[in-house]
């Protein structure tokens, strides 16, 4: 029978163990999979990476001595699959005895599916993306130091392992876990569009789920727990435009035809001052709570200019403000506009005096929480295709919408829950921000869980690179997170 009082020492034991003997080889042979989300690659299916990534992932999960777990595939037609991990509530229900905060046994009846974890995670990846160091590469797993480099390894390859490894934890620490359900899609990276019928499907296994563990997001520094307490939407098309059917020579034809790309910048004036990067588009208007923006001046007050530095910045170049804090919020509360991708151009060492027909433009517009991504796509294709220059044709398509997420106001078991853990593990205590990414998961289980308390951590710190090159995970980290998992998940239980 478990001991009446958790043991920390135990968790960390089997934290590091997991870590050095099974985590980092398990993610090793992850980085190796090319297993694309499905908007980077059409043919997934009979490409069969991402299917080999749910096997691996499967397998591992089979194997672990976790009392009463099933573990699943759940399968629809024409979408991604969804691993399904079931774990049922652990632990004797004999009343607490005096012991550790908020560590101890639990009451009679807790861990029914009246109080349901779902923690999450994804198995699908970005593309590879240009600009790896010679020894690196995206499917390339290579250690250096505390540095796991490769595509996918901290996006979020490794939320799978560390989420059952911190249900292994608790239950050889002798302690307790409520209802579990591990839930590992693979459509996150293409904005989610397949779990919406996998969490219907779902409806009555999950039960009433009030509390949500995501490792999908980041850290502002690698030495304490981090709380993602917002993350931005995203609103995102194609702009193309097109002025004549083929290509002329611009001798003869410029001054006379308009150039397609100098269409679309006066376009993009439209919808963002390019002096200041200011997106001007009522839709992402969003006034910033006050207590948000105190939080993001405390971040700026602790960390200084390091909070700006994650961002490799060519020499004599910077960012967009100096002011710590107004950049956190650019970055967390403030719509901006990237252009990603771009077609109709031909290579440089391949490019003739020809005036081009067509110029497109791949846009990420992200917007704050609490925006309605769909209308901010609405509102910036109306401005995008209206009343184009010259007669010019015009279109905005391919449309992503994924709104943000503002976290509820933490509970008080839940607040102390994770100090506790943080100072455990990190000895510092917790920290709070928001976010720059989208992960639209949140906001969906947001509406269909009202009540849930959600927890959304990471570990994409400086340097980590997600999407980009040279992502990697950053080792130490990623195991000190897993313990303070295990340690939530065991307050959970025994919350008043």
């Amino acid at each position: 029978m478990p001991s009446r009082i958790l043991d920390l020492d135990s968790i960390n034991s089997t934290v590091a163990t997991q870590w050095s003997e099974e985590l980092i080889p398990q993610l090793t042979d992850y980085i190796a999979i090319p297993a694309l989300s499905p908007a980077f690659d059409p043919d997934w299916e009979a490409n069969g990476y991402i299917e080999a990534a749910v096997s691996q992932i499967v397998t591992w999960l089979e194997q672990r001595p976790v009392e009463g777990m099933t573990v699943e595939v759940q399968r629809l037609p024409g979408l991604t699959p969804l691993i399904v991990c079931e774990i049922p509530a652990f632990g004797d229900e004999r009343p607490p005895e005096p012991g550790l905060r908020g560590l101890e046994r639990p009451p009679e009846g807790v861990g029914t599916t009246a109080n349901t974890v779902v923690l999450y995670g994804h198995l699908d990846k970005q593309p590879e993306m240009v600009g790896w160091r010679p020894e690196l590469g995206p499917w390339k797993p290579v250690r250096q130091g505390d540095r796991l480099y490769g595509r996918g390894g901290a996006d979020d390859g490794y939320a799978a392992f560390a989420s059952l490894t911190a249900i292994e934890a608790v239950q050889k620490a002798g302690g307790s876990h409520s209802r579990c359900m591990l839930l590992v899609e693979a459509s996150e990276e293409s904005g989610s569009p397949d779990l919406p019928a996998h969490i219907d499907a779902l409806a009555g296994r999950l039960g009433e789920v009030d509390l949500v563990l995501c490792l999908d997001s980041g850290c502002a520094t690698y030495d304490t727990m981090w709380l993602t307490t917002s993350l931005r939407g995203l609103a995102s098309g194609s702009l193309s435009v097109d002025i004549v059917s083929e290509g002329l020579h611009s001798g003869s034809a410029g001054g006379v035809v308009p150039s397609t790309f100098r269409i679309a910048r006066h376009l993009l004036d439209r919808i963002e001052d390019s002096a200041t990067g200011k997106v001007l588009l009522e839709s992402t208007d969003v006034e910033i709570p006050a207590y948000r923006i105190a939080e993001a001046a405390a971040v700026a007050d602790e960390l200084g200019v390091a909070a700006l530095e994650g961002a490799p910045f060519v020499e004599g170049a910077g960012p967009v403000t100096d002011d710590i804090t107004e950049a956190l919020l650019n970055k967390t509360w403030r719509a901006s506009l990237s252009t990603t991708g771009a077609d109709g151009f031909p290579p440089t060492a391949k490019a003739g005096n020809v005036l081009r027909p067509n110029t497109t433009l791949q846009l990420s517009l992200r917007v704050p929480p609490g925006c309605d991504s769909q209308a901010a796509f609405d509102e910036m294709k109306a401005k995008l295709t209206s009343d184009p220059p010259y007669g010019a044709h015009v279109s905005f398509e391919n449309p992503e919408a994924a709104d943000g997420w503002h976290a509820p106001d933490l509970d008080p078991w839940l607040a102390e829950a994770l100090e506790d853990a943080s100072q455990a593990v990190f000895n510092k205590s917790l920290r709070l921000y928001g976010e720059g990414g989208t992960i639209p998961f949140m906001g969906m289980l947001g509406e269909k869980f009202p009540a849930a308390q959600f927890v959304i951590t990471g570990v994409l710190g400086p340097e980590s690179n997600a999407h980009g090159p040279n992502e990697f995970l950053h080792l130490p980290y990623a195991e000190k997170l897993t313990s303070c998992l295990a340690m939530v998940l065991a307050s959970h239980a025994n919350r008043d």
